[in-house]
């Protein structure tokens, strides 16, 4: 079964008329036997409208309850069980109750049609996606419900159902559209003349667009290549000159004079890159033309006057705008001209106009030289070897009593044509050749001195001659702009493919490709600047090399990126055939610079997520773990200043220590919130010397009740560069977390060793350990793993004993005991000047218990 079709009645404006125009093909569908159904219909208690669903088939919608509300929508199932010829759904942007079927009901339309059924639907102009930005600024409302352009566009048929503004408040005035009481709202507010006219437009030019793709899709399936003048197009043919002003205004005059013609500014370069247009000239063409409400296009072509009437019979254009030739008289020569070519081939169906201007026969330069990307020197050196070679060749043979011969003179001659065409080109071999013509001719053509030639083998030779060394000169030539031009797209791709490169591996680094870039093209500085709108001034984003530009217009090349960004270059003028590899790095600057400023923005993000973190789980600390000792603190206080009891002595001992335990316990959090606090923001500042371990690790263990500790810290241990007070804050923290997850009654063990230049301090305990993919999430801020209860702490203790170890040049890791549990190694560095014990310096100590 094939894909139903789509009819859709496009209007301006609610009221007019689409649900009734509807409703009236379906009666004259079904007069002709077609089986039409009405899948749904909303009349709006309209009676005209209401009025036309007499007659034909309703199917029964389905009801959804949604907030203790009954809504009715389309029953999809229904209407596909049905499977009518023609199903009729309105308002095809609807957005259907929670609970639906499908969310929107155009959704529900694509059901139907893939299930073979034909489907006439409404909207109206204002629903569209694209558009709703330009109905809120006209109207004031924003629409809420739309439906994608593509689906509409999609449709096989969109009729425009039209009413004037003044027809559409008169029917609203007589109450066929709203009830009384809301017509003065209206009228006043969304129905205003003003409203409904640019509404009215948007759908008229909406719906025009709509056909003028309906007219190209049927040129091009019927291979039409003339012109059908439906509407006015202009083409404006722009060399780059200053002429090309003149034309654009011209041709937006010439546009004005007939309503919807269309202007298309249309530039045409060269394959092999060679120009004589201005950059920055056509960058400022562009913006008029934009200004005019035009189009502006880049087409490569080499036959310039076929790529443009290529152009504007391939847009459907009905006229050509060109300037008047700036070529000079004697410059005709070359052609005759692109304006005179276009006039005569553009046939009956493109009126092209010549406009004159300014810069009319003041000249357009020699074209140029193909030979000029061989270099000055190579140049200089095939005119010397092409004209001053023949000469003393002449010379030197005339010198000779019994000279080679004619023929060898003659392969002399074109040895040295050869000569000047790999030196300097087809010019100055073209010049070698018609001097040794005329000197083989004078000198040693029988007769001599004189330009006749007497036998006709010497004539023949002659001409053999210059026909040789103008082929060879060819050859040579081409080979060599053939070599020059595969070493230049050879750099091209390497660069090209540097650019790529630098894409795939994520490079951001800005200063880097704008310095490349500045030895690239050997400029003296290069600038990357852009600003906020038109209006703005430009600043600058980044740049390399002395005294940057501030302007575009300041810099010897600008080559701009999008409305609002430009690459400036400064040191000299680039050749067009550049600006292909600089358009390159320009788009990629532009890259790296949004991709920089996405970093940072993340970077940014993934600072504030991470400060949101830690300060909620701060105020869960505050309000849970900080307030548990307090509470204990508070009971054991009141209970002592209560005159209710009479507590004996080892009572008020008892609560006193209480009190005193949730003292420490307190001081403890509030340190460790206090060090964390520190640390995120920067502010550790360890003071590093020279410490035993054995006169800092013992003062750590107060805190841990006796006996749980084993301690080997070996007496003949080099001594370690840390922070006093950093360290036994660290190793307290990690010993106090043994401790607490240590089996009852099985101590820790607490060992030191040496191991080259770093000295490491072990906390073993035989826990349940923690599994590998845990082992670094135990050291984040506010994290506790396991089943360690509320009141432990907050889950500060490790993150803080890191950043301290961190911070004093040492490391804090976890690994698993042997036989089960958890090992942190806390490592440290050595101080100079002091070497460890031979027979310890590569065991590790061992734990006793």
């Amino acid at each position: 079964m094939g894909r139903g079709t789509l009819r859709i009645y496009l209007g301006a404006a609610p009221g007019v008329g689409k649900t009734y125009a509807m409703l009236a093909e379906a009666h004259r569908r079904v007069e002709r036997g077609t089986d039409c159904v009405v899948a749904l219909v909303e009349h709006h208690d309209r009676p005209r409208t209401e009025v036309m669903l007499h007659g034909l088939e309703q199917i029964p919608r389905s009801e959804i309850d949604y907030r203790s509300a009954v809504f009715t929508e389309m029953d999809v199932d229904a209407v596909l069980e049905r499977a009518p010829a023609v199903a009729l759904v309105d308002e095809l942007a609807h957005t259907n109750v929670p609970g639906s079927r499908n969310a929107k009901r155009w959704q529900d339309v694509e059901e139907l049609l893939r299930a073979g059924i034909d489907v006439i639907s409404t909207v109206n102009i204002q629903h569209l996606e694209s558009l709703g930005d330009v109905v809120e600024s006209i109207t004031g409302v924003r629409q809420q419900e739309t439906v994608p352009d593509e689906v509409v566009r999609r449709a096989d048929q969109i009729e425009l159902v039209d009413m004037s503004p003044q027809a559409l408040r008169r029917r609203m005035a007589h109450g066929n559209i709203y009830q009384p009481d809301k017509l003065d709202a209206a009228l006043s507010n969304y129905f205003r003349p003003g409203n409904l006219t640019a509404l009215r437009e948007l759908a008229l030019l909406w719906t025009a667009d709509r056909v003028d793709e309906y007219l190209q899709q049927y040129r091009g399936e019927h291979n039409i290549r003339t012109t059908w003048q439906a509407r006015e197009r202009i083409v404006v043919g722009l060399t780059g000159g200053p002429e090309g002003r003149t034309l654009i205004r011209r041709a937006s005059r010439m546009a004005a004079k007939g309503s919807g013609s269309e202007i298309l500014a249309v530039y045409i370069a060269r394959s092999d890159g060679l120009t004589s247009a201005s950059p920055k000239e056509l960058a400022v063409q562009r913006t008029l033309v934009e200004d005019v409400g035009g189009t502006f296009h880049h087409v490569i072509g080499d036959d310039i006057p076929a790529a443009l009437l290529e152009f504007a019979r391939g847009v459907n254009a009905t006229q050509i705008v060109l300037g008047s030739s700036r070529r000079k008289t004697w410059q005709y020569i070359y052609g005759p001209g692109v304006g005179a070519t276009v006039a005569r081939e553009s046939g009956p169906d493109l009126d092209v106009h010549i406009v004159t201007h300014e810069e009319v026969a003041k000249g357009r330069g020699l074209p140029i030289a193909r030979g000029a990307r061989l270099g000055r020197a190579r140049i200089i050196s095939g005119w010397l070897v092409g004209v001053a070679g023949p000469v003393l060749l002449s010379l030197l043979l005339r010198s000779l009593e019994n000279g080679p011969g004619l023929a060898n003179d003659v392969l002399l001659f074109l040895f040295l044509t050869v000569a000047a065409a790999l030196l300097g080109g087809l010019r100055p071999a073209l010049a070698s050749a018609a001097v040794g013509v005329m000197l083989l001719n004078y000198w040693f053509t029988p007769p001599t001195q004189t330009l006749t030639v007497q036998d006709p083998e010497n004539f023949v030779a002659i001409v053999i001659f210059f026909a040789v060394a103008l082929a060879v000169s060819s050859v040579v030539d081409l080979a060599a702009r053939r070599t020059h031009q595969a070493a230049r797209l050879r750099a091209e791709s390497e660069i090209l493919s540097f650019l790529a490169g630098s894409v795939l591996r994520g490079e951001t680094a800005l200063d880097a490709l704008l310095e490349r870039v500045r030895e690239t093209f050997a400029m003296e500085s290069v600038a990357l600047l852009e600003r906020a709108s038109d209006v703005d001034p430009w600043t600058c984003a980044g740049s390399v090399g002395p005294a940057p530009v501030a302007r575009p217009d300041d810099a010897d090349v600008d080559m701009p990126v999008g409305d609002n960004m430009a690459l400036a270059l400064s040191g000299r003028v680039l050749p067009a055939e550049d600006r292909r590899v600089l358009g390159a790095f320009a788009a990629q600057a532009a890259v790296v610079l949004d991709r920089q400023r996405l970093v940072s923005e993340a970077d940014r993000a993934r600072r504030l997520a991470e400060g949101n973190r830690i300060r909620t789980a701060l105020l869960a600390a505050v309000s849970h773990d900080l307030r548990t000792p307090l509470a204990g603190i508070k009971a054991a206080v009141s209970s002592l200043r209560s005159d209710d009891v009479a507590w004996s002595p080892e009572d008020e001992a008892e609560l006193l220590e209480g009190i005193e335990d949730g003292a420490d316990r307190l001081d403890h959090l509030v340190g460790n919130l206090l060090d964390m606090s520190r640390l995120q923001t920067g502010t550790v500042t360890p003071l590093i010397r020279e410490i035993d371990l054995d006169e800092v690790v013992p003062m750590a263990l107060g805190g841990v009740p006796e006996g749980s500790v084993d301690l080997d810290i070996p007496e003949t241990l080099p001594m370690v560069a840390v922070d006093p007070g950093l360290l036994e804050r660290v190793v307290a923290n990690v010993v106090e977390n043994a401790v607490k997850y240590s089996p009852g009654g099985e101590p820790i063990a607490v060992a030191a060793s040496a191991l080259g230049e770093r000295v490491e301090l072990r906390v073993v305990d035989r826990g349940r350990g923690v599994p590998d993919e845990a082992k670094e999430r135990i050291f984040e801020p506010f994290q506790r793993y396991g089943d360690a209860p509320r009141g432990a702490g907050v889950g500060l203790g490790l993150a803080v004993s890191r950043g301290f170890a961190e911070a004093m040049g040492g490391t804090l890791d976890a690994e698993d005991t042997p036989g089960g549990g958890l090992t942190m190694v806390l490592t440290l560095t050595a101080a100079p000047g002091r070497e460890p014990a031979q027979d310890r310096a590569v065991l590790p100590a061992e734990a006793t218990s």
